[in-house]
């Protein structure tokens, strides 16, 4: 299952995509944790220092070694260098799995432990301001999608996201990547309007959202996000002691989580597991080929200098049944 937390920044996504990485973990499923924010602070939210989140392995300094891998024997790809980050897979590319080891997992995701369990987790790498132009960001991003397009993942296995919100994520298709996208909104006019972003596009495309309603403090702040966002609000969260000490960095062990707050975890990890029997490998395909094509045409012919719309299989649908190429 693919799971995205978006929301504006200081919204709290980023300490609640890894309550929910630690909940995952505390449960016995294998998760992928992904650090795709333009501010990297998921491993600090994990409980790594920062020394050793200093040192994680950057998957945009790593793109040409994901490139490589995942094309394959993919006939339709003439090199690593045509792939962008919307290239989709075809007979012959190699597929990832959430448990499988493969040459992405060695070269980019490092294993965190958890107290209760240990989780892989993969970051994009810091963004400098030398990062700003189009073609850096999008190679940092960019291996991040491209490792989506390739996974195949099953019921009761998690990757785990925490997303920048903003327009990229529409412009490239990530956004339609997941099962699942959990928006943290707090109650105010700008918590809102990134809810409202998010809604436009996610409508067109069948995504499932649903809000996390963070730091409501009574019963008018719930008014409001209710008025706000109606049924799309799934829960709400207050103040927490436990992350109050984790932002100290003196976490208590994770079973001492709040039961209210331990409530709203089992609620995120229902609701994610409710989008399994939804899913629609002909769709995530089409949408997959749909935003390439697109991409193709407004910049990635003239960069790469290739046709690529050559690198669609026709014939291929990605599928829960495939098994992955080592």
């Amino acid at each position: 299952m693919k799971i995205a937390f978006v929301g504006k920044g200081g919204s709290g996504k980023t300490t609640l995509s890894s309550l929910f990485i630690r909940h995952l973990a505390a449960s016995g499923a294998p998760v992928v944790a992904v650090d795709a924010d333009i501010n990297q602070h998921l491993g600090a939210a994990l409980g790594l220092d920062e020394s050793e989140a200093a040192e994680l392995p950057a998957m945009g300094d790593r793109l040409s070694l994901i490139k490589n891998h995942l094309r394959g024997s993919n006939p339709r790809i003439a090199s690593a260098e045509t792939m962008i980050k919307t290239t989709p897979p075809g007979e012959g590319s190699r597929l990832l799995r959430i448990c499988d080891p493969n040459p992405v997992y060695d070269a980019c995701a490092r294993p965190v432990e958890l107290d209760g369990g240990a989780i892989r987790l993969m970051v994009t790498g810091p963004f400098t301001d030398a990062d700003l132009g189009v073609a850096c960001y999008h190679s940092k991003t960019g291996a991040v999608e491209l490792y989506l397009n390739h996974l195949v993942d099953g019921r009761d296995e998690y990757v785990v996201v925490d997303m920048t919100a903003g327009s990229d994520s529409f412009a490239s298709g990530m956004f339609t990547r997941f099962d699942m996208t959990f928006l943290v909104a707090e109650p105010t006019r700008r918590g809102i309007s990134v809810y409202r972003q998010y809604k436009e596009y996610a409508s067109d495309y069948g995504v499932a959202l649903r809000v996390v309603g963070n730091k409501v403090h009574g019963q008018d702040d719930l008014d409001f996000l209710r008025a706000e966002v109606g049924d799309d609000l799934l829960v709400t969260v207050g103040h927490s002691d436990w992350v109050r000490a984790l932002e100290k960095g003196r976490p208590p062990r994770f079973e001492h989580l709040e039961e209210p707050n331990r409530r709203t975890l089992r609620a995120l990890h229902e609701a994610a597991d409710a989008t399994y029997e939804l899913r629609d490998w002909e769709r995530y395909t089409r949408q997959m080929v749909y935003f390439h094509l697109k991409n193709a045409d407004s910049w990635g012919n003239e960069r790469t200098g290739a046709d690529l719309a050559a690198q669609i299989d026709p014939d291929f649908v990605l599928d829960e049944g495939l098994m992955a190429t080592v």
